[in-house]
């Protein structure tokens, strides 16, 4: 074969080989893996959720900022309206962010003036505390404390209703809930798990003896009466709930009107991430 008839069967083989390799299929793509799916106890997608087991370095126990507040940290013992102490609770104690606690400490001071001091019933909540909340409300069978919590309110409309929020700004560690005590705080009867219950809504006297000043209902009570400005909250109780607001408020705190113990420090330096660290000493720095 001469030179040129060579070069030209040459040329028909690659041309050949050529168009059968643009003939083949185009490689399709694999489908993208299944995303896990959301829960109703998550976090906003364009929030923090740190899942380390230590606080950043400016969440303090506030009881070293200020040791003259009480403490009734109740979701640490089994006196709250799950009627168990909440995942997340290791220790019963006040976390927050120190401008928040340096805040309460100004609050204190101003409440002693009054003859008053101030006692916290829960202060940073771990997402995990929300999550198990959330779950709990899922379970209707497991109402055993809602003659004291929640005497009026069906178990069902508590989320809806804004009694039990999720995410919460408790894992925000700059919120909390709070009452106010006689400065000479007289002592508080331990809770005895099955002891009977009353209704939160009932009169001071009848109610849960909490030495917190009568506040028209008892801490945590989801229940109407409970709204910090309820038209049948009359007397010493209105007069009780409207000097803890004027003291919270003046020192930059928010009312959550709904729960007239709830108040959120509005300059919060963590207004997008919820934390999960453990209410322990060992998650502080």
């Amino acid at each position: 074969m001469g030179t040129g008839k060579r070069v030209a069967a040459a040329l028909a083989v690659l041309a050949t080989a050529l168009a059968a390799g643009c003939q083949q299929p185009t490689p399709r793509p694999a489908p993208p893996a299944p995303s896990a799916p959301s829960t109703p106890s998550a976090a906003p997608a364009s929030s923090a959720r740190p899942s380390g087991p230590r606080a950043p370095a400016d969440i303090v126990d506030l009881a070293a900022v200020d040791p003259g507040i009480r403490a009734d940290i109740r979701y640490a013992t089994a006196h709250n309206f799950v009627g168990r102490p909440i995942t997340g609770y290791a220790e019963p104690l006040c976390l927050l962010t120190r401008p928040a606690a340096e805040a309460l400490r100004r609050v204190q001071a101003a409440a002693l003036a009054q003859g008053r001091r101030l006692k916290v019933y829960d202060c940073y909540r771990p997402q995990r505390a929300v999550d198990e909340f959330v779950a709990w409300a899922k379970l209707p069978g497991e109402q055993q404390m809602k003659g004291e919590f929640y005497p009026d309110e069906p178990k069902s409309r508590l989320f809806a209703d804004g009694y039990i929020g999720a995410p919460t700004a408790h894992s925000r560690g700059s919120t909390l809930d709070l009452t106010l005590v006689p400065a000479s705080t007289p002592d508080q009867p331990a809770y005895v798990p099955g002891q009977p219950l009353t209704a939160c809504t009932a009169p001071a006297e009848r109610r849960f003896p909490d030495n917190s000043v009568d506040m028209g209902t008892g801490f945590d009570c989801f229940d109407p009466r409970a709204h910090t400005a309820d038209a049948r909250v009359t007397g010493a109780a209105r007069d009780n709930r409207e000097l803890l607001k004027r003291l919270m408020t003046a020192q930059g705190f928010e009312n959550y009107p709904r729960e007239w113990w709830h108040y959120r420090y509005v300059d919060e330096p963590y207004p997008d991430t919820y934390f999960d660290f453990p209410v322990a000493r060992s998650s502080l720095r």
